[in-house]
């Protein structure tokens, strides 16, 4: 079932990321590094980070368990589905009337004429919150029925919107381009729904939201029926673990959201560098972490419930082995390769080569941070199915915190570069404070195996040399032409 589920979500997620990139390969040749890009990137920035933050863990690592233990489990998934979107409604009308001050918020270094040209970019993207959770509510859903296709495949359709705006809108101004590419948004979340609702229907969850919603009409006439005592229960279980979730799961992204608004303040580009860098970056993190933490968590959490432990260090021993294998490879090959992928990728149209090195140079600094990153996220699933997300929640503040004050001191001497690397760092903190909750002696028993350590060594040091030799043979970028 596990190699199954990663398999699935890895095609899915490689699909998507292969859109992905022929969009910002668009985007790149479009906007370039400039004024029009970071604005575009500012404005996308909030609704991507409850994106990743929703869809990598934080409300299907409270919501599943929840849902799992639930009685009455129409009831409970209607409340959430009702609370939740109520909120980000009212949420995005206040952003929407609001937005300069919102976009303020998010790039507080922009002169005053960029945040009016930011403003309504910014009121559109944001629309794009309610829509998100509604796929990752269904998701979540589908997941507990092992149903992990549409979650891994659905991001595609957001991205295959994007570039159409982006063929259609080319010869367009720029301002005009971005208009457009943020109206696309919207139209790629609305087809992200629709694509859950075939197997919400195959699946016969539409019949569950129905009881749900007859159990609420219930609740709503008669305030001493039995059922409102089973939903408060609920209720106080989910929020008691979805408000630590959604920090303990989120470091990354919320370090990267902080790195947008620091680098507001820094040269023209800056944001788009580290926009571009990070995208490649998330390739790796996504193919195989996300994969299979999203794979494990539910198979993790009913092992966890059933009291059988040590089936479940015994799968997490596979995944651990797994991503050091994959995710050690990946960080080796992109710092050997790391400007001829942003050669390859983005060099073209207004994207010029010494926007290429930089981008290069930050990849190369978010790199350091992929394994830790990759790792703390299996360990993290051990607390979340124990239901201690106050302590990853814990673990992620410190984390986060220390990436700020790292941010702080090497923003000013080597710029987006010094942002990616401080990301990286906090990374590390992540993972020790995390493998520490988890348990050493666990932990120990995890990568006791000499063998396999010994293998890795090996590989990554035989990829390195051919890597090595292959690229000042080609040189494909031209970047060793001069040597």
């Amino acid at each position: 079932m596990f190699k199954k589920a990663f398999y699935t979500n890895s095609s899915g997620i490689l699909c998507s990321r292969i859109f992905g990139f022929i969009r910002d390969l668009l985007m790149a040749n479009t906007l370039g590094a400039g004024i029009y890009s970071d604005i575009f990137f500012i404005a996308f920035k909030l609704p991507n980070l409850f994106r990743r933050i929703f869809s990598e863990g934080a409300f299907t690592q409270s919501f599943l368990p929840t849902f799992i233990n639930a009685k009455r489990k129409g009831l409970i998934s209607v409340c959430i589905f009702i609370i939740f979107f109520t909120f980000l409604i009212l949420f995005s009308i206040v952003v929407q009337i609001f937005s300069g001050f919102f976009t303020k918020l998010l790039a507080y270094g922009f002169n005053n004429h960029t945040i009016q040209l930011a403003k309504p970019i910014v009121a559109i993207n944001f629309w794009y919150l309610s829509l998100i959770f509604c796929v990752n509510f269904f998701s979540s859903l589908l997941q507990y029925k092992n149903n992990f296709w549409v979650s891994a495949y659905n991001t595609a359709l957001l991205n295959i919107a994007m570039i159409l705006a982006l063929i259609f809108a080319k010869d367009k101004d720029t301002y005009t381009i971005v208009y457009v590419l943020s109206y696309s948004v919207l139209i790629g979340g609305v087809a992200q729904i629709l694509l859950h609702c075939y197997s919400l229907y195959n699946l016969k969850f539409f019949r569950l939201f129905l009881v749900g919603i007859l159990d609420l009409k219930a609740i709503v006439t008669n305030n001493k029926n039995t059922k409102i005592h089973i939903l408060k229960n609920d209720l106080n279980s989910f929020l008691k673990q979805f408000f630590p979730a959604l920090l303990g799961s989120s470091t990354a992204q919320i370090a990267s959201f902080i790195d947008t608004l620091l680098a507001s303040f820094l040269a023209v580009g800056s944001v788009s560098y580290l926009y571009y860098a990070n995208r490649i970056f998330q390739l790796p993190l996504a193919l195989f972490a996300i994969a299979t933490s999203t794979a494990l968590f539910p198979m993790i959490a009913k092992m966890i419930k059933n009291n059988n432990e040590e089936k479940a260090l015994q799968l997490l021993k596979k995944s651990f082995w797994l991503l050091a294998f994959t995710l050690g490879m990946c960080v080796v090959g992109g710092i050997i390769l790391k400007n001829e992928i942003i050669w390859i990728l983005f060099e073209r149209g207004k994207f010029q080569r010494n926007d290429t090195i930089i981008v290069a140079n930050v990849f190369m600094a978010y790199l350091a941070g992929l394994l830790p990153f990759g790792l703390a996220r299996i360990f993290s699933l051990w607390l979340y199915s124990h239901k201690r997300q106050d302590i990853a929640a814990k673990i992620s503040a410190i984390s986060l915190v220390c990436g700020v004050f790292f941010s702080l001191i090497l923003m000013h001497t080597f710029g987006a570069v010094g942002l990616a690397f401080s990301s990286s760092l906090s990374g590390f903190v992540l993972l020790i404070l995390t493998i520490k909750a988890f348990g050493y002696s666990k932990f120990k028993h995890i990568i006791n195996s000499k063998k396999l350590f010994a293998m890795l060594v090996l590989i990554l040091v035989f990829e390195a040399m051919i890597l090595h030799i292959l690229k000042h043979l080609f040189d494909f970028g031209g970047f060793y032409v001069n040597l």
